[in-house]
Formats: structure tokens, C-alpha cells, sequence
């Protein structure tokens, strides 16, 4: 039985004991107890359910308690929590199922079909550290829906229509030419180099031939640097495709019919402002030249997204482009689409720390440190770990020095040396003729508090999933894995694992540390991020 169902279960009995239907005690979660407290979930469903019930919280509490006494160790304390103590045999069938395929499923993402795009970085240079933060971020999220039981469509959108892109292949040209890039052109010393492998017939190309050939060049590096990564997208999205397809024209006429545009001043306008609150004013979508605005074919894009069967579509998006939220919200809405089903998550710039110099970047100037590079500095392991680490809305400076170090201080490192660590103990076993698999009696295991503190650890990662889900960050799962690295030498400290004059006790415990490999395994990998047999 997983947490989850036990949560579901206590909550069903709860709703029942107090007259409730069970959509009323939306509050009612498990929750880890504070280590001081000798308990194994915590209940805190008292304090919100008394204004519900007119009763004090230390009252409900103890009622509460004697519903569930029968079947568990069950205590009310102050100012209104049900602390229980699981059972041992609970704790035994539970671990087994952490090895049922779809173990993590929750029933509220079944029949979920989500898009989720992301880095969709313009093609006008090579991948930098914020593409990598989004990279990550996107990435372990879709691993972490797909580990829930949603399905799971990643998606690259590529911007190659447009001024940008006309303005890159202008750059290129100058380089060709030995000139500067025009004004507010690309400045970056990759397009010299792109310049110098031009072919010889490029002296006679039109603009438009030098754009697309440098949108084409960037999109190799781009893939390049994905793949690098352990990032690997579904389907690219070029612009173009919707052009070719007259999907902002048929957007158009789809917004136009639902009488959510108007004319004024020769420019046609959604009316944003009349059906969102965070929109404060209406959009251009078709400029007074007749020309498609970018925001058009924003919209162009998002309703091919859920023409295409979506249930949720999902964006993720750098910290400049925070402004673009509310009027996206607000065009989806126009569009007739589910408020709830459109988000967009934003996430933070990245700060570079060498030492004590914090390295300053600008992409148009060309001064900024690659994806790549770091990568290639650091490894792809220790990049997707430091970036996970925290939320999205945090900003982060990446410590490069930290990231680099073979010790615990390196987060990644820590974790990642447990599963190797237990590695090494399996094989010692075998050296010793100790069978992981040999049989012990569980009602006989005396369960000390290290390995109740380990056991109760690796039960919580479907309850991590959950709230990564909630918050849409992973960073929830570094931090679980960190903990669960600390429970392991916790109990690795005080627990002898092989006896081979007790080899009951050697095969629980290996049986124990089988579980913490697999989990450690299990969320590294929701990262992206390996889990190494020797380090």
C-alpha cells in the first residue's frame, strides 16, 4: 500500500466519523513528522476542520484519534495533531510495491495529456546557461508528470521567422564582408567562425539565403547541446510551419467569429482587457500595414497546441519574457479554452560563480558563457542537479568550483556516492557469500529507529513527486534525495549490514538498502542525471 492510499483511506474514515462528504476535508494530508516526534505520519487536518466543525482542533484531534485507534498507534497532541505509528507489516508491503511498474501513478493525472514546451531558445546564437536552467527544468518535469501516470508531449518552438532572424543573417553577412554587424545586430565571435566555413558561392547569396543558413547551422548546435544534456524534445516546432499551414489567418477568423476582436485605426485588436483582469489593455493583432503581429502567431501556436488534443498545455519561459504572461492568459481565454489548463511557468536567470569573480553575460554582445562550455566543465551530471536545486522563481548563482568537488560538500556528489557506496556493498556480499535474496521472517525483524527512519524516507518520494507536480519545480526531489542520502549514513553509521553468522539479519538489511538504491536510481534518472556503480 502506498502513502497515498493510505492518505485516501484515513481520509474516507475521517469524512465518515464526522458526518462530511469527503470533498469537504480537502485539507486532510500526511505529513512528515518533525524527528523529535516519535511517530511515523503526522495529521494536521484538526486545525483547518475547526471552523468546519465548531469544535476546537485539541477536541477533533481527539476524536479523531479513536477512529483510528483500533488499527494503528494513534496519538492527539497539541494544538490539534493525529500522530500514528505505522505498522511493521505496513512498511514491508509498502517497499515491495515501490517495485510494481507505475508505482508512482496518481488517479489525478490519469487521462491527462500534457504539452509542455520549453527552452525554445531563438536560433540566433548558441545555448546559454538560463536554456540550460529551462532545459532542466522542463525535462526532469516531464519525466516527473510521465512517473505520475500523465502523458507527456515535449516540444522545442523555433522562431525562424521574423526581424530577429533577418537581422542574424545580416550579421553574418557583415562577417563574411569583414564588417561589423549592423545596428543592435549579433555580435557574438560565433558567427565569425560561422562566417569563415561559408561556402564560396555565399558572395553572391541574398539576405534571406544567409538567414536561413544561419538558422539552420543554429539549430544543429542547439540540438547538439540537448543532446549533450540528456534532453530530448518530441517534436521541434518551426514558426514557419504555422505560415505554410495560414494558421494565424484561420486564428484569426476563429477569434474574429467568437466577436473577440475590433478595428480602430486601420489595425485590427483583441480585446484582451475584456476577458482577463491581469490584461490591462487590448492587443494589435494585424498592424495598420497589414501585417501579422508576433502576438498573433503566439496564438497561432497555442491554439494548434490544443486543436492537436491537449488537455494542458504547459510553457516554460525565461524571466524577460514575464510580461508576455497576461496577455497570453488572456488569448487563450479569448480562444474559449479552460483558464486552468494554460500555464506558463517562469524561471530565473543564472549568475556564473568561478572563485570569487561572478561572471556578468549579455547574449546580443556575445559575452556570455555557453551551455556547452559548462557542460564541458562540470558535467552534464552536476548542471541538471545545481539547476534543479531550486525553484524556478529563485534566482541562482552557480558555483562552479562546488560543482566540481569529489566530496560531500558537492550535493550531487552526496547523493550519487550512496548508490555507488551500495553497489560496493552488494559485491562485498557476494565475496562473502552473502545471498541478497536469501529469506528472513519479517515478524521477527525488530525494526531499530535508523532503519525505520531509512524505510519510512524511501516512502515519501511518491508524496515528493506530487508536490514537485504541485509546484511545478524538482526542486523538491534534489532536496529529497539529499535527505535520503543523510538517512542512509545515518543508518550505515550505526547498522551492520553483512553478518555472515547472521545472515537473516544481513538479508533484511541488504533487502533495505536494495530499495534505497533503487529509489536513489529512480529520481537521479527523473533528473536526468546519472546514478554510478563506482565513483
Amino acid at each position: 500500500m502506498k502513502l497515498s492510499t493510505l492518505e485516501a483511506g484515513l481520509k474516507s474514515r475521517a469524512a465518515a466519523a464526522f458526518g462530511l462528504e469527503e470533498g469537504a476535508m480537502g485539507a486532510f494530508h500526511l505529513a512528515a513528522p518533525p524527528p523529535h516526534i516519535s511517530a511515523d505520519v503526522s495529521i494536521a487536518w484538526p486545525i483547518a476542520g475547526a471552523r468546519l466543525l465548531g469544535k476546537p482542533p485539541l477536541k477533533i484531534a481527539e476524536e479523531l484519534k479513536n477512529v483510528f485507534a483500533a488499527d494503528f498507534d494513534a496519538r492527539s497532541v497539541p494544538p490539534g495533531f493525529v500522530n500514528l505509528k505505522l505498522g511493521d507489516s505496513f512498511l514491508f508491503e509498502a517497499l515491495r510495491d515501490l517495485e510494481k511498474p507505475g508505482c508512482f501513478a496518481r488517479p489525478e493525472f490519469k487521462g491527462e495529456k500534457i504539452n509542455l514546451e520549453f527552452v525554445s531558445a531563438n536560433p540566433t546564437g548558441p545555448m546559454h546557461l538560463a536554456s540550460g536552467r529551462g532545459a532542466t527544468l522542463g525535462d526532469s518535469m516531464a519525466r516527473i508528470y510521465r512517473a505520475l501516470g500523465a502523458e507527456v508531449s515535449t516540444e522545442f518552438y523555433v522562431n525562424n521567422v521574423g526581424k530577429q532572424v533577418e537581422l542574424l543573417g545580416r550579421s553574418l553577412k557583415a562577417r563574411l564582408n569583414g564588417q561589423e554587424p549592423p545596428e543592435n545586430g549579433y555580435q557574438g565571435a560565433y558567427l565569425m567562425e560561422m562566417a569563415a566555413a561559408l561556402p564560396k558561392e555565399a558572395a553572391g547569396w541574398t539576405d534571406a539565403q544567409f538567414s536561413g543558413y544561419a538558422v539552420t547551422e543554429m539549430l544543429k548546435l542547439h540540438r547538439a547541446d540537448m543532446k549533450a544534456f540528456g534532453v530530448k524534445f518530441d517534436r521541434w516546432f518551426l514558426e514557419s510551419e504555422l505560415h505554410e499551414a495560414g494558421a494565424p489567418e484561420k486564428t484569426l477568423a476563429a477569434l474574429k467569429a467568437r466577436g473577440m476582436t475590433y478595428e480602430k485605426e486601420g489595425a485590427v485588436w483583441l480585446g484582451t482587457s475584456t476577458v482577463m483582469e491581469s490584461d490591462d489593455k487590448d492587443r494589435v493583432l494585424v498592424k495598420s500595414d497589414g501585417r501579422n503581429t508576433y502576438f498573433l502567431n503566439d496564438i497561432a501556436y497555442h491554439l494548434d497546441k490544443f486543436d492537436r488534443g491537449f488537455t494542458t498545455v504547459i510553457d516554460i519561459w525565461g524571466a524577460d519574457h514575464h510580461g508576455h504572461v497576461p496577455r497570453m492568459e488572456a488569448a487563450v481565454a479569448a480562444l474559449g479554452r479552460e483558464k486552468s489548463k494554460f500555464k506558463v511557468v517562469i524561471h530565473q536567470q543564472v549568475a556564473l560563480l568561478r572563485g570569487e569573480e561572478l561572471i556578468k553575460m549579455s547574449k546580443r554582445a556575445g559575452d556570455f558563457v555557453a551551455l556547452k562550455e559548462l557542460v564541458g566543465d562540470v558535467g552534464a551530471d552536476a548542471c541538471r542537479f545545481f539547476f534543479a536545486a531550486r525553484g524556478p522563481q529563485t534566482h541562482l548563482t552557480f558555483d562552479v568550483e562546488l560543482a566540481k568537488k569529489r566530496s560531500n560538500d558537492n550535493p550531487v556528489f552526496y547523493v550519487q556516492y550512496v548508490h555507488a557506496r551500495i553497489a560496493s556493498i552488494f559485491a562485498n556480499a557476494a565475496g562473502k557469500g552473502v545471498d541478497p535474496a536469501a529469506g528472513y521472517d519479517e515478524a521477527k525483524v525488530v525494526i531499530r529507529p535508523e532503519e525505520r527512519a531509512l524505510m519510512l524516507k524511501l516512502l515519501w518520494l511518491e508524496k515528493t513527486l506530487a508536490d514537485c507536480a504541485r509546484d511545478f519545480s524538482p526542486h523538491h526531489l534534489t532536496t529529497y534525495l539529499s535527505e535520503l542520502a543523510a538517512s542512509f549514513h545515518s543508518f550505515y553509521d550505526k547498522c551492520k549490514v553483512l553478518d555472515p553468522e547472521n545472515k537473516e539479519l544481513s538479508a533484511y538489511r541488504l533487502f533495505l538498502l536494495k530499495h534505497v538504491q533503487a529509489v536513489i536510481a529512480r529520481g537521479l534518472d527523473l533528473l536526468g542525471v546519472s546514478a554510478p556503480e563506482r565513483m
